[in-house]
């Protein structure tokens, strides 16, 4: 946020916080002038913000703020509105070419008679190297450190010229390799749920809100960061301070209630909610998530449901900020003060869930009751396609007889492997992964996926 509008409905506000004092865009008061906004989802709360704050008087708007405040009165819009994000996240696979481009543009400028330096992100960029790691070394302590430092020499080229892009660009840091998957270091550290930059000599507050280069950027909703993947080009135009245009989105709300019974998993929670989801059909809306099973739900499973919104279709699955995000914030070491102010802006905007939260209206409503949930596998094609671990047998021996046209029967013979030999049979596992950016939010499939690891590599 390097800059604040035209503020033509006198909403800018001050929010002391500790010993800090932070300016804000209030919506409340901006209600008093668009009307009752109490029951508007929270995901739409943030891009009314997003206006107000940025008003222009072109890209963004007073018209385009009505247009949010009404959104509740037929639950669906075909107004555009303009958005910008506080930030965006980045790995390498297709941050590296977004720096590459900006490189030739100081060419240009250059060649030009212009300043170099005059090129540079007008928002914060973080690239996180986390794609190209390889794995070359395993089943040893120390494989990782070894994986990464085969990844430096391999792509020394490329290391060279981001540290670099690094000292060269304002507003630009990468995470080097073997730190973990960009979503998750987003999770953990990058993201503060409520961005501050300072303009004018005063401290500025607004929703952290960011684009990703990668489909799954979604991961960080679990926190009540507004965000989701964008392509290269989409991403460096938000990086250089252009507004990105979309259609006030459809909301749908989802319900949950209950909670998880024992033998459940978060993994075995979104096959079932991808599953009703794509039923439903979400595809360019958002998904927000309400209701009192959110206080039996840690955030680690909201992170898995967030994860997988390119799974079931929609732009984003949004949880409100609330106690256990709070917590969370807390468990991961954010600073004190900036927890303090999460809490302290949420509540003021009416952007805070808890027990006493008026219901939002959305445009659709699904309801899952959590203590219904089997455990279950994704598949056999597609994520949606679940099948419950009871039924996995026949359906898989279903499955069998559709693809060979007959009824299974043991594949018959040996198959060498590493100089030895296998009776090899249908349903056998030869290959095992464990793959996904889901599931590194997920604690039981990580210790599950370890438990499996080790007990193998002691054959």
């Amino acid at each position: 946020m390097t800059s604040v509008g035209k503020d033509s409905l006198k909403t800018q506000r001050t929010l002391a916080v500790g010993n800090r004092n932070y300016e804000y865009f209030s919506l409340p008061v901006a209600e008093q002038k668009l009307g009752d906004i109490s029951r508007l989802p929270i995901s739409l709360k943030i891009l009314l913000e997003n206006i107000l704050r940025l008003e222009d008087g072109r890209a963004y708007t007073v018209e385009h703020a009505q247009a949010i405040a009404g959104w509740p009165k037929k639950r669906t819009s075909t107004q555009e509105v303009a958005f910008r994000p506080a930030r965006i996240l980045m790995q390498d696979f297709t941050g590296v070419p977004a720096i590459v481009d900006l490189a030739a543009m100081r060419d240009g400028i250059v060649r030009l008679g212009g300043k170099p330096e005059t090129i540079n992100p007008l928002v914060p960029v973080d690239l996180v190297i986390d794609h190209s790691v390889t794995v070359d070394f395993y089943a040893r302590n120390d494989a990782l450190f070894k994986n990464v430092d085969v990844e430096f020499v391999r792509n020394d080229e490329r290391y060279a010229f981001l540290r670099w892009g690094q000292h060269a660009f304002d507003n630009f840091r990468v995470v080097p390799p073997g730190t973990g998957i960009c979503h998750q270091v987003n999770l953990e550290y990058l993201a503060q749920v409520v961005w501050t930059s300072d303009a004018g000599g005063r401290s500025f507050a607004c929703p952290d809100t960011l684009f990703g280069t990668d489909s799954h950027t979604t991961m960080i909703n679990c926190l009540g960061v507004l965000g989701w993947g964008v392509g290269g080009i989409e991403a460096e135009a938000a990086m250089l301070g252009q507004p990105t245009a979309l259609l006030i989105p459809d909301v749908i709300g989802f319900r949950l209630s209950g909670r998880l019974p024992e033998g459940a998993t978060a993994t075995d929670l979104v096959l079932t909610i991808t599953q009703m989801l794509r039923r439903r059909g979400v595809v360019g809306k958002f998904v927000e998530f309400f209701g009192a099973g959110l206080d039996q739900l840690p955030l680690a499973d909201r992170a898995t449901i967030s994860n997988m919104a390119p799974d079931y279709g929609a732009t984003c699955g949004f949880f409100p900020v609330d106690q256990l995000a709070l917590d969370y914030m807390q468990l991961t070491g954010r600073d004190p003060q900036r927890i303090s102010l999460v809490e302290a802006y949420c509540k003021a905007q009416g952007l805070f869930r808890d027990s006493n939260s008026a219901e939002p209206v959305f445009t659709d409503t699904l309801e899952l009751d959590l203590s219904t949930v089997e455990p279950s596998l994704a598949g056999p094609k597609r994520p949606q396609d679940r099948v419950s671990l009871r039924s996995v047998s026949a359906a898989f021996k279903a499955e069998l007889t559709r693809d060979l046209g007959t009824s299974p029967a043991e594949v018959g013979g040996k198959v060498p492997v590493a100089g030895r030999s296998y009776q090899i049979g249908h349903g056998d596992v030869v290959i095992a992964a464990i793959t996904s950016c889901a599931n590194t939010s997920n604690p039981s499939v990580m210790l599950a996926a370890g438990l499996l690891a080790r007990n193998r590599s002691r054959k």
